[in-house]
């Protein structure tokens, strides 16, 4: 088995990137939790507050002789609106930023590219508000949000609301980087 990788992302609620990243092929684990804030441990109340620091995050275990870094950031960025500030949908707030919490110089390298190729393509109508920062430590949330979107999508109408179409999408724009078995 090849070497893991780590890789961190922050991009509005953390149930659509953990349901995003888990069916990409080379993905063996995705955690939701909090990243980039002042205070240890913190709970979902105080991130949701927006006075911890902490964005939802997500971070990836990945073998990147099967799916690369850069091939990672590119499906972040295609999979939320990396130009609205403090917000993705109807979720706002400091906690919902859009950050790439890099764990190495070859991380913000690539993220930096990848991120430079979105905004002289246009691919967006505005300016990437993205963070490009060093990561510093992760907390997992609450079990009640690991395998939110599995355990709910039948039952929570934001599942089929908001995380639905962004599934949909993964499976139309990456269909060959996606998972053959459903997670």
């Amino acid at each position: 088995m090849s070497t893991l990788e780590t890789a961190t992302f922050a991009g509005g609620c953390f149930w659509c990137f953990e349901a995003i990243f888990k069916r990409l092929k080379g993905v063996e684990e995705v955690t939701s939790g909090y990243s980039g804030g002042r205070i240890d441990n913190p709970s979902y109340e105080e991130v949701s507050s927006g006075n911890t620091g902490h964005a939802e995050a997500v971070q990836l275990k990945f073998s990147p002789h099967i799916i690369s870094y850069e091939q990672l950031v590119e499906i972040f960025f295609r999979l939320h609106d990396p130009t609205t500030l403090n917000r993705q949908g109807q979720d706002f707030g400091k906690q919902y930023r859009s950050v790439i919490f890099y764990h190495s110089e070859k991380q913000r390298e690539i993220a930096e590219k990848v991120m430079g190729q979105f905004e002289s393509d246009n691919i967006y109508d505005g300016l990437i508000v993205t963070e490009i920062v060093p990561f510093s430590k992760f907390y997992k949330a609450e079990d009640y949000h690991q395998d939110y979107y599995k355990n709910n999508r039948n039952t929570n109408s934001y599942c089929r609301i908001v995380i639905d179409p962004k599934i949909q999408k993964l499976y139309r724009d990456f269909k060959d980087q996606v998972k053959e078995d459903e997670p």
